[in-house]
């Protein structure tokens, strides 16, 4: 018989830590004070992170640690410190989005398992493929993939662990920028203020939540997910309530089980006007959801009876138990647990006044083994007649080989690594000075044909670069071919079509260069053999992320707009650097669309609204959306402030050719303006 998916439970406390292992989760995945895409759970100290290891790994069970923010150069010292600790305490594989992070954490502890989290953004067989070969034992991919995609991916051999209850985001997991832009609380630091979940409506409606989802919950399917080859199925919720991981955690074991898992249950515990599997049954609609009054009532109603669910030890290990017991001799007990075999002897047997001791006697005190993960099975040996042995004396043999077994299983259980004394070093800025230039993101062929004269290179948005009609039927975009970079989309819905096309265009006209946004897109270009330029969407905010990069075939980056200019001008890295320098920022990559879903395609204005009133401008691809910002990033008049870049990428949407012309010639910007964050910069994550 196969092995069943893992459950992985999500733990914020150590309470919800017990609640978890105590209702059946195989690992679970847990922060620490920093570093953390959750740092608004509790979290765990050092030393509770290395309690929550040991107790983990006395059950058999694996904890993973979640460093799944972006780092800055400044916290790559402590950063890789902290990696070294936990390693020494033994989890069992890091969780990471920041490709700094993860180079650095391959240099302090070389033989360390690292999953790619679903902040990469990966979606695709050739991401996942290209994650696989650079070292990543497991990847988590985006959310918004359906059974098909799933199952392609599961067929790459990589470990695949998939969201499968619990919230779900708007936007693509670390491609949401909102939280960071209008409050300055970074999803992609850990601390992401849920912006998503307050008002904004497609047509003026101050009460409508038009970006909150219904929860996820595939607990139904959870048979087609073993069957494509899901290897570890996740439960979302590192800053939910104990009771609410114990149901999620009890539930999924009787789904795996072929029971019928109680969603009535889970929804009374948690949700969001119930749940949704869109996203994994191609089904988006009827997605969208809030938290109602009636979920509220009903949780408080719920959780004593949950509490009842890990109140006791979950006995995991079975003993099977040897006995000799003979006059004027120590009393020995050997016991078996798989294959750790331990021994404990202690007191004397004495002769009985009234009632002897036999070995069933025996077999009833050193089956109490409540408090424990262990439970006896059987028991065997030798009791002389007419002996007795006192109840206290089998209970501290019995508590003897309970230490004992605890200490082995865990020793046996915690992995051991190699720990160097690799110390983080910030790259040699080795690359090339030249002079200050634009590249131009275009959203239409008027623009880019504009665009060529003020740029050194035009990046054409995908529904031009994946429109092989459109590139022939216009001259001045074939004939500067060098000039051009073509854009995939930033969500691949169809992977095989996109290689396609790309194949087909480079081959017909000629263009070698691809703007990047996710490791999909990298693997892609990589196998095409066409020259790499980085997007912002990479969230590269750091050296070593840049240095990375470039190490792995990239021409340059734009780097993340989350950095404040002065940590940008810090930035040491052979890598051409450029900065986003106009336009309206991205601040969600969405799979479903708010406008759709509230009042249908034929009334679509291209905008939503929020609670004050701002109109944030959507950009439709069919396939995906794009949220932007209501006002426009404004720096041409500060470009002298950055003291590190390459270049400065101009990001269009609605202006026209005469209003790109104006821009660049006379500076003149479109709409209300901003500076960003190169200013102000994030809110400090603790």
């Amino acid at each position: 018989m196969s092995k069943h998916p893992e459950i992985l439970a999500p733990v914020g406390s150590m309470e919800t830590l017990y609640s978890a292992l105590r209702t059946g989760a195989d690992a679970v995945y847990a922060g620490g004070r920093r570093f953390s895409a959750r740092a608004g759970a509790v979290n765990f100290s050092d030393e509770e992170l290395s309690e929550a290891v040991r107790l983990c790994h006395s059950y058999g069970a694996k904890l993973y640690l979640a460093v799944n923010t972006i780092i800055s150069d400044n916290e790559a010292v402590i950063f890789s410190n902290y990696i070294k600790y936990t390693a020494s305490v033994g989890v069992d594989a890091y969780i990471v989005q920041d490709w700094g992070a993860f180079e650095i954490i391959r240099n302090a502890v070389p033989d360390a398992v690292i999953h790619a989290s679903t902040q990469m953004s990966v979606h695709t067989v050739a991401g996942t493929e290209f994650l696989r070969e650079l070292g990543f034992k497991r990847i988590v991919p985006a959310r918004e993939l359906d059974r098909n995609v799933l199952e392609k991916i599961c067929s790459t051999g990589i470990e695949t662990e998939v969201f499968v209850h619990g919230a779900l985001c708007m936007s693509v997991s670390g491609q949401c920028y909102m939280s960071a832009v209008m409050g300055g609380r970074s999803a992609n630091r850990g601390a992401c203020g849920q912006a998503c979940r307050l008002p904004f409506s497609a047509c003026g409606n101050k009460n409508y939540c038009g970006l909150s989802l219904k929860d996820l919950s595939l607990f139904p399917k959870v048979e087609e997910l073993e069957n494509i080859g899901i290897d570890s199925l996740k439960i979302e919720g590192r800053m939910k309530r104990p009771e609410y991981v114990a149901s999620a955690v009890n539930e999924l074991k009787k789904s795996l089980e072929g029971k019928t898992p109680d969603m009535n249950l889970l929804k009374g515990i948690f949700s969001r006007d119930g749940f949704t599997d869109g996203y994994y049954t191609g089904n988006i609609r009827n997605m969208f959801g809030t938290r109602q009054k009636e979920d509220v009532v009903s949780s408080h109603e719920l959780i004593p009876k949950i509490h009842e669910l890990y109140r006791n030890e979950r006995q995991v290990h079975e003993i099977d138990f040897e006995i000799t017991i003979r006059k004027d001799f120590p009393i020995e007990v050997k016991a078996v647990c798989e294959d750790i075999t331990v021994c404990a002897k202690g007191g004397i047997a004495c002769e009985a006044e009234k009632r002897p001791t036999d070995i069933n006697t025996i077999y009833v005190q050193l089956s109490k083994l409540g408090g424990t993960v262990f439970y006896a099975r059987s028991i065997k040996g030798y009791v002389e007649k007419g002996l007795f042995v006192s109840s206290g004396t089998v209970n501290a043999l019995r508590r003897e080989i309970t230490n004992k077994l605890t200490e082995q299983i865990v020793r046996k259980n915690t992995p051991q690594y190699h720990i160097t004394d690799y110390v983080p070093e910030i790259p040699k800025n080795t690359s090339e000075i030249r002079k200050f230039c634009f590249r131009t993101f275009c959203r239409t062929v008027e623009q880019a044909e504009t665009a060529l004269e003020y740029s050194e290179y035009v990046i054409l948005d995908s529904n031009i670069s994946m429109s092989e009609m459109l590139i022939a039927e216009n001259p001045d975009i074939v004939n500067n071919k060098e000039k051009i970079i073509l854009s995939v989309p930033r969500f691949i819905c169809d992977e095989e079509k996109v290689i396609k096309i790309l194949e087909n265009i480079k081959k017909r006209f000629g263009f070698s260069h691809l703007f990047c946004h996710t490791p999909d897109s990298i693997a892609i270009g990589k196998k095409l053999g066409m020259k790499l330029h980085g997007s912002f969407t990479l969230n590269v905010f750091n050296s070593y992320s840049a240095e990375y990069l470039k190490n792995i075939g990239l021409e340059d980056c734009v780097f993340s707009f989350e950095a404040k200019l002065s940590q940008f001008n810090d930035v040491s890295t052979g890598l051409l650097l450029g900065a986003l320098v106009y336009g309206n920022i991205p601040l969600m990559l969405t799979r479903n669309c708010p406008v759709k879903n509230e009042t249908g395609c034929r009334r679509c204005k291209r905008r939503i609204t929020d609670r004050t009133g701002r109109n944030l401008p959507i950009v439709c691809h069919k396939e995906f959306t794009e949220i932007l910002n209501s006002d426009t990033l404004y720096m041409l008049d500060r470009l002298n402030d950055f003291k590190n870049i390459s270049f400065g990428l101009v990001m269009l949407n609605v202006e026209s050719s005469e209003q790109v012309r104006e821009l660049f010639e006379n500076k003149k910007p479109c709409g209300s303006l901003t500076k960003g964050l190169y200013y102000r910069g994030l809110q400090e994550v603790l």
